[in-house]
C-alpha cells in the first residue's frame, strides 16, 4: 500500500493533468485563493484578502488587489457573500475598481462519497468601465488522513465593450497537511493562459470566542512561464462569528 503522501500526491497529479489543457484559456494573474464546497448553516463571516503581484519578466507591471468582503450562510448547503474590490497599480492611485456578489453551493455532505463536491457561482461588474464578469466553478476535495487534496475548475465568461467578449477557464489545486487548527502547511498551484505559478503557503485558525474564530492564510507563488508574474503574494484574515 503506497503511504497516504504519495497517494495525494499521485491524485493531485492526475486532476492537473485532466484539468490543465482546459486551463489554459484564462488570462492574467490567476492567483487568488483555493475554495472548499463546504457551508457551516450557521457561519457569518468579515473577510479581507490581498494580492501582491510583482512585476513579470520584462514589464514592470507590479500591482495590488485587495478585497472586503460580508458572508453569510443561508442555510446547510448555501453561502453567500458580496465584495468590494480595489487595485493599485506601479506608480498609480488605490481606487475601487469592483463590485462582485458569490454564492457556494455545497452539493454532498462531507465524506458521503469518494470525494466532496460543491459549485461557486460569482458576478462582479467593474466600477468605471463597461466591463462584467460571470463564474461558474466547480470545487472538489478529498480527505487523505490528515492530508486534503482541493480542486477548483472556473469556468469564466466576460462581456462588455472595454473588455470584449471572451470565455475563459482557470485552475487552483492545494495539496494541505492538517497538522493541527492553528498549523496548515500546503503547497498550490494557479494555471491561466497567462500565468501559471506554484508555490507553498500557510492556514491556520484560532478560537476568540463562542462560534467565533479567526481564520488566516498566506502563501507566495512563483511564476513557472515566461508570461507569469515572478512572483505573487497573497494573504487573507477571515472573522467567522
Amino acid at each position: 500500500m503506497k503511504p497516504v503522501h504519495l497517494q495525494l500526491g499521485a491524485q493531485l497529479v492526475a486532476v492537473s493533468l485532466l484539468l490543465s489543457p482546459a486551463a489554459l484559456f484564462a488570462d492574467g494573474n490567476v492567483v487568488d485563493k483555493v475554495y472548499h464546497p463546504y457551508v457551516d448553516a450557521l457561519e457569518k463571516e468579515i473577510e479581507y484578502r490581498s494580492i501582491f503581484q510583482e512585476r513579470q519578466h520584462g514589464i514592470d507591471n507590479s500591482k495590488q488587489i485587495h478585497q472586503l468582503s460580508f458572508g453569510t450562510a443561508l442555510g446547510p448547503q448555501f453561502f453567500a457573500e458580496a465584495k468590494v474590490l480595489g487595485a493599485k497599480t506601479h506608480g498609480g492611485n488605490f481606487d475601487v475598481d469592483a463590485y462582485e456578489f458569490e454564492l457556494k453551493w455545497q452539493l454532498t455532505e462531507q465524506g458521503e462519497y469518494n470525494a466532496d463536491w460543491g459549485l461557486l457561482f460569482e458576478y462582479e461588474s467593474k466600477d468605471e468601465l463597461d466591463a462584467e464578469e460571470f463564474v461558474v466553478g466547480l470545487l472538489v476535495e478529498k480527505q487523505f488522513g490528515r492530508w486534503s487534496g482541493t480542486a477548483n475548475l472556473k469556468f469564466i465568461e466576460e462581456w462588455g465593450d472595454d473588455s470584449g467578449d471572451e470565455f475563459e477557464q482557470a485552475v487552483a489545486l492545494q495539496a494541505r497537511y492538517r497538522y493541527s487548527r492553528s498549523f496548515e502547511p500546503a503547497l498550490e498551484l494557479y494555471a491561466g493562459q497567462d500565468s501559471i505559478a506554484i508555490g507553498p503557503a500557510l492556514l491556520g485558525g484560532t478560537l476568540v470566542g463562542v462560534r467565533k474564530s479567526i481564520y488566516w492564510e498566506a502563501g507566495v507563488m512563483f511564476g513557472v512561464s515566461s508570461e507569469s508574474p515572478d512572483s505573487t503574494f497573497r494573504v487573507l484574515f477571515e472573522f467567522e462569528f
